[in-house]
């Protein structure tokens, strides 16, 4: 898209009829502001949404230090991004300019405003996701500075999570960065410090840890102390498709997550099989919108959030989540999903987050410029990662364990790995051993049709090998299969722990009222679109529960 249409998707101007029936779904009148008065400031939550009547509105970025203008609204614009809904803080400041006359609209107002004008809600939400997508896109933009070594196991883990909650950050890497000594010398710190993170001038945090980072940043938002209609334990395709029509449709929804939203899809750098897309979509633009309808309809979004443990009082499901107060619901969705099983060879553990990756985005395909990279796995995760880093990487060499990459991965893409030169195929090859000092150098590879070992220089490995629920905090009421999957419907209709008359819905555990979607789910198809669907399918399944009630 031409950055001059995306420019103009994220600052349209709202008619007079527009901006009047605006008011109206808010009824609220225009305040006065006098110049110079500050209507956000970077880091202020629960900040107002406005809409400029008369006068101007200056946005001001004070990541880089110095001020810099982003744009001026003038009549009929408004400020604001995504951030409005998602409860993080304001990363810019808005400043009225010679006296001004604004709609001043909370973000509760916005909320309503937002799913009783269906007309101002798109201009509103397109408005909000292009702004996020020019400042990604922006080389001038900072945001949040990260400090700290491509080889530490925490500067990655820093990344890694900010990523994923998608904060817009700048990484400052220790061994590429030449004005790096200068920018931990004018925080005081140095390279012992580090992973630091900071904003502009402020030091904010030194190597946090992830739950330090969320409440630092505004990431975690707390959850009320109210009993849920329906809470769902994973924020990946599944949990967010059922956050989405559960509080669209009224219930009283949360949604925990112990890392961020997305899941597995959420780091995918392409979806090229997803219904409607016909060019593809990477897992972030996915979970960008899907995060955004999850706030628009309000349900409440709680990271990092690890369910512990999981327990009944009466007909109600009880929730541990760390150190946080017990969550009390009245239906439960299980939507954790699986992980990658970890490479069984000597040598990984060492190199976890400093040479082995489980995931492929543009934060590891950095680590990758000029070298080799290697993908291990022969399914559809597998074959997207080998495509998106041959685009980074001088070469990518696909380890497979069989002699057949159809037997696993969809046609488009051997197609697509077939057609890419600097990748190559190495069928039934597995990793022997793994080298490096503080960080992955090489690794020893054997080829078991011929006994034939070989050594490849590499900085990181990729491996997308089988596939593991999370399932560790379930208690023994909710019956799975021999492989930890979670049964529901008919294979649990038979089971001791069932207690009504009724047979189980499709989508429901071996506990009434406690429901499964996803990857997690026994007998699944380990596809986004099937993922969406039953998360999707589950709510009604909740309506018919409480119906019960």
């Amino acid at each position: 898209m031409a950055e001059y249409t995306l420019r103009s998707i994220a600052f349209p101007v709202l008619t007079e009829a527009q901006t009047a029936q605006a008011a109206n779904c808010t009824t609220l009148a225009p305040r006065q502001c006098r110049d110079g008065e500050t209507l956000i400031a970077v880091g202020d939550r629960a900040f107002k949404f406005f809409i400029v009547k008369s006068g101007e509105v200056e946005i001001l970025d004070y990541s880089g230090g110095e001020p810099k203008t982003i744009a001026i609204h003038r009549p009929g614009q408004f400020t604001g991004d995504v951030s409005h809904l998602t409860g993080m803080p304001a990363i810019f400041s808005a400043i009225a300019r010679g006296g001004c006359e604004v709609f001043e609209i909370s973000a509760e107002a916005l909320r309503g405003l937002l799913n009783q004008c269906p007309g101002l809600s798109d201009i509103i939400l397109q408005a909000f996701i292009a702004r996020r997508q020019l400042l990604r896109e922006s080389p001038d933009f900072v945001g949040l500075r990260v400090i700290g070594s491509r080889y530490s196991a925490d500067t990655f883990r820093v990344r890694d999570f900010l990523s994923r909650n998608r904060v817009l950050f700048t990484w400052v890497d220790l061994e590429s960065d030449p004005e790096v000594n200068q920018l931990l010398k004018g925080f005081g710190m140095t390279e012992a410090d580090t992973p630091v993170v900071a904003c502009a001038h402020l030091l904010l945090l030194r190597n946090p840890t992830n739950q330090q980072l969320a409440e630092e940043t505004g990431i975690h938002q707390s959850l009320e102390q109210a009993v849920y209609d329906l809470v769902v334990v994973g924020a990946g395709p599944a949990g967010l498709a059922a956050a989405v029509y559960g509080a669209s449709e009224g219930l009283r929804t949360a949604v925990l997550d112990s890392v961020g939203p997305g899941g597995q899809a959420g780091s995918s750098m392409r979806i090229e099989n997803y219904l409607g897309f016909p060019t593809g979509l990477t897992g972030a633009e996915l979970t960008d919108r899907a995060t955004l309808q999850v706030n628009k309809f309000g349900a409440h979004l709680s990271v990092p959030t690890a369910a512990t443990r999981l327990s009944f009082e009466n007909k109600y499901a009880v929730i541990e989540a760390g150190g946080s107060d017990p969550i009390t619901t009245k239906c439960l969705l299980i939507a954790t999903g699986a992980q990658y099983r970890r490479l069984n060879v000597d040598g990984f553990e060492r190199f976890e987050g400093t040479g082995v990756y489980y995931a492929a985005t543009v934060a590891e395909a950095l680590l990758c410029r000029g070298c080799a990279a290697i993908v291990v796995g022969g399914g559809n995760s597998a074959g997207q990662a080998a495509v998106f880093l041959a685009g980074h990487a001088s070469r990518v060499l696909l380890l497979i364990r069989g002699d057949d990459l159809n037997r696993n991965m969809s046609s488009y893409l051997v197609r697509r790995i077939e057609q890419t030169p600097n990748i190559e195929l190495l069928p039934n090859t597995t990793i022997r051993r793994m080298k490096g000092n503080s960080h992955l150098e090489a690794i020893e590879v054997v080829d078991s049709a011929n006994g034939q070992e070989r050594t490849i220089e590499t900085p990181a490995v990729f491996s997308f090998i089988g596939a593991m629920p999370r399932t560790d905090w379930l208690p023994p009421d909710i019956e799975r299969d021999a492989k930890g999957f979670v049964k529901t419907g008919s294979t649990v209709a038979q089971s001791k722990h069932w207690a009504v008359a009724r047979p189980p819905f499709l989508l429901e555990t071996s506990h009434p009222g406690v429901f499964a979607a996803g990857d997690v789910r026994s007998g699944s198809v380990k596809r986004v679109a099937s993922a969406v669907g039953e998360g999707a399918m589950s709510v009604q399944f909740v309506h018919e529960y409480l119906k019960e009630m």
